[in-house]
């Protein structure tokens, strides 16, 4: 008999093993709204089923806890609204005395869960049932129901596995009139609970959609609907406001708009550089907007109150979509150093047709959003012999997509985590020298779930430079607003989730001067939202459909197979230029990622629930 024994895991240990994965997969693919007290419940059941049982806070709590909350669901006389409170206080004493985290991170779940979603559990308590937004949120087909602009992902999908590109364009345009924008550089939410993880990983429904835009042909607009004589004023030509124009100009109203840029576009131009999203494809898609019969006034600052009352007595309607072209300051010393960029002022210039030349300099970007990575990759290609990326927190919390952190870094961009800027030095002359920065370390987590950067007490680091350029965020200019009487909320324009702005007849808002920065298709979704109401404002109820037959679901067999991943041009040569960078699938790649798809409009609750939407 040995003392000591190496240990392997046997056939039990490894399948045990394999359904962890099976379960991650399959929690990750969970589709929106689900009820969260029956959630809550199973990932009670699960963490109970971690325990070793040897506390009782862990052994006996849980499962009491567990009873509690099923009392919750399944109703009965004996449960009333105290039966809440003595989840809470158990949760609670569970929280404090358990012995280690599979006890005291399950009763913290539970406690996360009354603090979110309490009215979910007073409306099982009261009605037996789920709360009404949950019910209203509960989508049968994920990818439709987290895409902003809920874009008939499955039709799309089924149209261009059958080779039928342009219809396959024609129905995306239905709900969004930026399909090759969004095909370039949208961050696909809707790949987010596409239940093909629960087999193996996310369709790549960005890259077919730009299989279908780049083999659709010319994509004919739809007839417009006879003109009702009424007039939109549009303040803003980025996405939210072009969407906007687009919708409305096919129900037959005459729409301006009134963009203060030299070109229309907004952030899709002036914050994406041209090796992600290529002007001329951006261009192709506003012209057919325009070709409607949509007006436009260029360099045409709207910013006074009674430029935009005149608009309100001279038009129908307005639609307030002006962008976050404005942007955060770093609040540092030195930060007026010639040579200080913010990255908004330095997309803008590009975005206008004036390139900044680096040539030979050393360069510092501030920030690690998507922004961020696109100043440092765009300083390259503007002739910087070195550029690193500086983030107060660490690579993993930055908020840009992984694969554009992995484009930077493979163009040269070195990114360094955990070093918040300081000071700004400059010499004499008051030209950047260099930047100060203090390393951090990760504290305890906040509301994002993030760690918040801390201190680290150790010394300053200095990182010589030439050009720092801020990309920590931007905002909107919102004085005009208040000046006019409507309500702002930390410097965003307040409306509804209809895009209505209370107390002003006839005004509605929305994109990025509503919601702060965010992504294209938010904004698209807002400008199509806006065009539904100001239509039935108008007193309208235009419909907004296409003549495109979606082909049945089959039922064939699916087995598990890789996802096809796009492709970039090699790094060497793509960091000289500003030519796209991405390369589209081909047709066998785009006919077997198509395959994979699950037909969630069809099966799983799908047809159950009304299936795709033909029209709004």
């Amino acid at each position: 008999m040995s003392r000591l024994d190496i240990k392997s895991q046997d056939q039990a240990q490894i399948v045990v093993e394999s359904l962890y994965e099976d379960m991650e997969r399959r929690v990750a693919a969970s589709h929106p709204g689900l009820c969260p007290v029956d959630t809550a419940a199973a990932f009670l059941r699960l963490s109970h089923g971690q325990s070793c049982g040897k506390c009782t806070p862990c052994r006996v709590g849980l499962e009491q806890l567990e009873n509690l909350i099923d009392d919750v669901l399944d109703g009965g006389k004996d449960v009333t609204k105290n039966t809440i409170d003595i989840i809470r206080t158990t949760a609670e004493s569970i929280r404090d005395s358990a012995d280690c985290a599979i006890g005291f991170e399950a009763a913290n779940m539970v406690l996360k869960g009354l603090d979110g979603f309490l009215e979910d559990y007073i409306s099982h308590v009261e009605k037996g049932v789920c709360a009404s937004n949950i019910r209203e949120y509960s989508e049968a087909i994920p990818c439709v129901g987290l895409c902003p602009a809920r874009v008939d992902i499955p039709g799309y999908v089924s149209l261009v596995l059958e080779g039928r590109y342009n219809d396959a364009v024609k129905l995306i345009k239905k709900d969004n009139p930026f399909p090759t924008a969004c095909a370039l550089v949208c961050e696909h939410p809707c790949e987010n609970r596409c239940r093909r993880t629960m087999i193996d990983a996310p369709i790549n429904i960005r890259g077919l959609k730009r299989f279908a835009v780049d083999n659709s042909g010319k994509v004919e607009p739809p007839k417009k609907a006879e003109s009702t004589g009424k007039k939109i004023a549009v303040i803003g030509g980025g996405p939210s406001g072009l969407t906007a124009a687009y919708y409305l100009s096919l129900m037959g109203h005459k729409v301006k708009i009134f963009e203060k840029r030299k070109f229309l576009g907004g952030m899709l131009r002036y914050g994406i550089p041209s090796y992600r999203l290529p002007r001329e494809r951006l261009q192709e898609e506003i012209d057919i907007i325009l070709s409607l019969g949509v007006d436009v006034e260029l360099e045409t600052d709207i910013s006074k109150a009674e430029e935009v009352k005149k608009l309100k007595k001279d038009y129908d309607a307005v639609y307030i979509a002006v962008g976050a072209h404005a942007f955060q300051s770093l609040g540092i010393k030195g930060e007026d150093s010639r040579g200080v960029l913010s990255a908004v002022e330095m997309l803008r210039a590009i975005g206008d047709g004036n390139m900044i030349s680096l040539e030979g300099k050393t360069v510092s970007v501030i920030g690690g959003g998507n922004v961020a990575m696109d100043v440092a990759r765009t300083a390259g290609r503007l002739g910087a012999k070195e550029v690193n990326i500086l983030y107060r927190r660490r690579r993993s919390d930055m908020t840009a997509l992984n694969e554009e952190i992995e484009g930077a870094i493979a163009e040269g961009c070195e990114v360094v985590e955990l070093k918040a800027p300081s000071r700004i030095e400059a010499d004499k002359e008051g030209n950047v020298k260099a930047i100060w920065v203090k390393p951090q370390i990760p504290g305890e987590l906040d509301k994002s779930g993030r760690p918040r950067p801390c201190d680290s007490k150790a010394p300053e680091e200095r990182y010589e430079c030439d050009f720092v350029i801020s990309a920590i965020g931007q905002k909107i200019e919102a004085g005009t607003f208040d000046k006019l009487g409507i309500a702002t909320d930390r410097g965003r324009v307040s409306a509804d989730e209809a895009c209505i702005v209370s107390k002003l007849k006839g005004v509605f808002a929305g994109g990025d001067c509503v919601t702060g920065p965010a992504t294209a298709i938010r904004s698209i979704a807002a400008g199509k939202t806006a065009a539904a109401n100001i239509d039935e404002y108008l007193g309208y109820n235009h419909e907004i459909s296409v003549d495109v037959e979606v082909s049945h679901a089959k039922q064939v067999n699916r087995p598990p197979m890789g996802r096809i991943q796009m492709r970039e041009r090699p790094s060497a040569s793509r960091r000289k230029d500003f030519e796209e960078i991405e390369e589209g699938m081909t047709l066998e790649e785009a006919r077997q990622e198509a395959s994979r798809c699950l037909r969630c409009d069809h099966f799983g609750m799908g047809s159950f629930k009304g299936g795709r939407e033909q029209k709004w």
